[in-house]
């Protein structure tokens, strides 16, 4: 019984390490973000995986099952990135639903969107009335793009001929008391330059400081370690 205790927890350590490998091979990408293939096909990897914990009697075959599945993955992957006829095979192609205020009923029927439905994806996104919409489209990953009316689009800068200063990318130089020693030195500071400012802003100890950034105009944001909770749950 021992004995196979451990056989269940070494399998399941290998079967981690191997879909860790295999995701990081894979890459990393947000649920919205995977197509239809990649989706049932992390299903389908997980699957293995957690079938090849617990076979005691073979465990190859699970094993090189996965391995299968995640090298066929990053074979299209790299397919789909070389041809545009792949890419829009497994991918699929862009659909416009709704453009210059006319509903493609093909369209809607060839994603499998009845019109209730394609309402309802409108008001979630802020649009309860579709003819301020200039185009709908449905994109490869499942999701609809909206593109207002000129008249209905908020205003932008150069609609107000302003000039604000570009806004830039912030360098996180604390984080949890450490300093991250790489991202100061890209920034152009050192850490006697980090513990000045941080002491006069009240920080004589890094310790006390939960994230410290600096943007282009050295501009020190410093936010403290704080152990209590909100006085009031203004969310609930």
């Amino acid at each position: 019984m021992t004995r196979e205790i451990l056989h269940v927890i070494v399998l399941s350590v290998v079967s981690l390490v191997v879909l860790l490998l295999l995701t990081k091979l894979m890459g990393y990408r947000q649920m919205s973000q995977l197509s239809l293939f990649d989706y049932i096909n992390g299903i389908t990897i997980g699957s293995i995986a957690a079938e090849l914990a617990t076979d005691l009697e073979d465990y190859h075959r699970p094993l090189t099952a996965m391995i299968v599945y995640g090298l066929v993955t990053v074979l299209l992957a790299m397919l789909t990135e070389k041809s545009i006829k792949v890419r829009r095979f497994m991918n699929g192609k862009p659909l416009i639903l709704l453009h210059h205020g006319v509903i493609y009923e093909q369209n809607l029927k060839k994603s499998k969107i009845d019109l209730n439905e394609f309402l309802e994806q409108c008001r979630v996104s802020g649009y309860f009335d579709i003819s301020k919409l200039q185009a709908v489209i449905l994109e490869g990953n499942g999701r609809l793009s909206f593109l207002p009316k000129t008249q209905e689009r908020p205003a932008t800068v150069n609609d107000l001929n302003l000039s604000p200063q570009e806004d830039d990318l912030t360098a996180v130089l604390v984080i949890d008391g450490h300093i991250m020693e790489h991202n100061l030195r890209h920034s152009g500071k050192d850490k006697k330059w980090l513990t000045a400012r941080l002491s006069a802003l009240g920080f004589p100890d890094v310790k006390a400081v939960l994230l410290a950034t600096c943007d282009l105009n050295n501009k020190l944001s410093v936010f403290s370690k704080n152990d209590g909770t909100h006085a009031e749950d203004v969310l609930g």
